[in-house]
């Protein structure tokens, strides 16, 4: 028994230091700095709350804080419809089925600032390229405006993550009782029917894990957002991420940005474990 549990802490000691030390100790640490003037440096004074009074009253953090909620709202919706219709897509008895998955798929193999940049050059010249041809002006300069240049990002993010939250859907779909729906269907059951009471409710945990992590991705997304506007134009597609390390960064003002990280975690933490907490209910109740 005991060189089990020995065993045991061999195994898991690694990785629980790893978290200690990555994670834990710098969130602490993190949390203390946001109540003094540390510069990067040295901790000139403890200040209490000023930073977080300050933060509230901050036009640029409540803009980006704002467009990251909206961003996060539309891409979630668009990321698990996408994701759900292309797993019933490969769930089907096709021939290039397993072809299909692995092109669905390797969006999400691409690094976050080379799909900013490719999609850059999509929208820039191919769209200019195409309204220029059409006459349609609504395809030209599509990063040059605040409407446009969202629904970039909202596209950007769609395309890498579908192929990713397809795969947790498959999962699921692919452990429904085949029985069910056949018995379904000789009852006169159709095929939205069988979907609607048979397959989703037993595809309800994917949905739960699906939207956990495409809600915390969407949320904390930087490198794409770099990538493809910078924040532009005038820091209108600037989101919280992006925001909080020109704050740091740009600005030189180290401890404020560790304030508004502490509400930016505070937030996603808040919103993704109420989202985990109502989805699990809701699988009890089906």
């Amino acid at each position: 028994m005991e060189s089990r549990k020995l065993w045991y802490w061999l195994f898991i000691g690694p990785a629980v230091i790893a978290l200690l030390i990555v994670v834990i100790l710098p969130l602490i640490f993190g949390v203390y700095y946001s109540f003094t003037n540390w510069n990067g440096i040295q901790i000139t004074e403890v200040i209490g709350f000023e930073h977080y009074k300050k933060l509230f009253h901050d036009t640029d953090f409540m803009n980006s804080l704002w467009f990251t909620a909206k961003f996060s709202v539309v891409s979630v919706f668009m990321i698990n419809f996408l994701g759900l219709s292309l797993a019933l897509l490969v769930t089907q008895k096709l021939k290039t089925s397993n072809f299909l998955r692995t092109i669905f798929f390797m969006p999400n193999l691409i690094g976050g600032l080379i799909l900013g940049f490719i999609w850059q050059f999509i929208f820039i010249k191919v769209f200019s390229a195409i309204g220029e041809q059409i006459g349609m002006e609504a395809l030209q300069g599509w990063l040059s405006t605040t409407t446009t240049g969202f629904w970039a990002l909202v596209i950007l993010m769609s395309w890498q993550m579908a192929g990713y939250i397809m795969v947790i859907y498959i999962s699921y779909l692919e452990s429904v009782p085949q029985e069910l729906l056949e018995a379904a269907e000789i009852d006169g059951a159709n095929a939205f029917q069988r979907f609607r009471n048979i397959t989703f409710p037993l595809v309800a945990p994917a949905f739960t894990v699906s939207l956990f992590l495409t809600l915390s991705n969407s949320f904390k997304l930087y490198d794409q957002n770099l990538s493809l506007t910078a924040g532009g134009p005038f820091n209108s597609t600037q989101m919280v991420a992006m925001e909080i390390y020109k704050t740091a960064f740009t600005q030189n003002t180290m401890a404020y940005a560790q304030a508004k990280a502490v509400i930016f975690f505070l937030l996603v933490a808040a919103i993704s474990l109420t989202q985990v907490y109502y989805n699990k209910k809701r699988e009890v109740e089906m």
